[in-house]
This record gives C-alpha cells, sequence and structure tokens, in this order.
C-alpha cells in the first residue's frame, strides 16, 4: 500500500467519523424530544384516565368509550417505549460522545509525537 493510499484511507475514516457525529447531533435532538413528550404524553393520558368525569364520559358514550380507552392506553404504551428508546439512546450518545472526545485526544497526541519524531514541522 502506498503513503498515498495509506492518506486517502484515513481522511475517508476522518470523514467517515465526522459524519456520525454529525448525525449524533441529530439522534441527541430525537433523544431529547423522547425526553420531553413522552411524560407530556403519559402525564396527559393520566390525568384523563383519573378524572373524575371520565368514567362517566365511558358510561355515556358506550362505544366512544371503549375507543377511547384503546387510544389512551396504545398512547400510554407507545409513550413509554418512547421514552425508554430516548433515555437509551441518550446514554448511547453519551458513551459515543466520551469515546470520540478520547479518539480526538490520541489522535491528537500521535500527530504531535509523529510530527516531533520525523521532525516535520520544519517543513
Amino acid at each position: 500500500m502506498s503513503d498515498n493510499e495509506s492518506k486517502d484511507i484515513l481522511r475517508s475514516m476522518d470523514g467517515f467519523i465526522e459524519k456520525i457525529q454529525q448525525l449524533r447531533g441529530v439522534m441527541l435532538g430525537v433523544s431529547f424530544s423522547a425526553l420531553i413528550l413522552a411524560p407530556f404524553a403519559i402525564g396527559i393520558s393520566l390525568y384523563l384516565i383519573t378524572h373524575p368525569k371520565f368514567l362517566l364520559l365511558l358510561e355515556q358514550e358506550g362505544d366512544f368509550g371503549i375507543i377511547l380507552i384503546v387510544l389512551l392506553v396504545g398512547i400510554l404504551v407507545t409513550s413509554g417505549i418512547w421514552l425508554v428508546t430516548g433515555i437509551r439512546q441518550f446514554r448511547s450518545l453519551s458513551k459515543w460522545n466520551n469515546r470520540y472526545c478520547d479518539y480526538l485526544k490520541r489522535k491528537e497526541t500521535l500527530d504531535n509525537a509523529i510530527t516531533s519524531k520525523f521532525h516535520l514541522d520544519e517543513e
């Protein structure tokens, strides 16, 4: 493998890692939305279900009440899954960020060591 091919591979890897960092920002936004919107939806659903007039509505409306319960349970389940997924994704992104920062530090240290060892900074 020639020196230029090695540099191209390293540049490609650096570009790939930069793209992952950009996607990390988008995924972090998705995680934050899950951490904010899911508890909000769960809170509203629980408020509606525990409201005293909710039982009266169920008794008076029959089929509509059953559909309403199914929808509220669906919202609770979906929001719970979304919340757990958001927490897991946030933790994963935090770990990725820590590893990426370590990678950048090691890369900088290695670049400096190679530069000083071969006196490349004198050119």
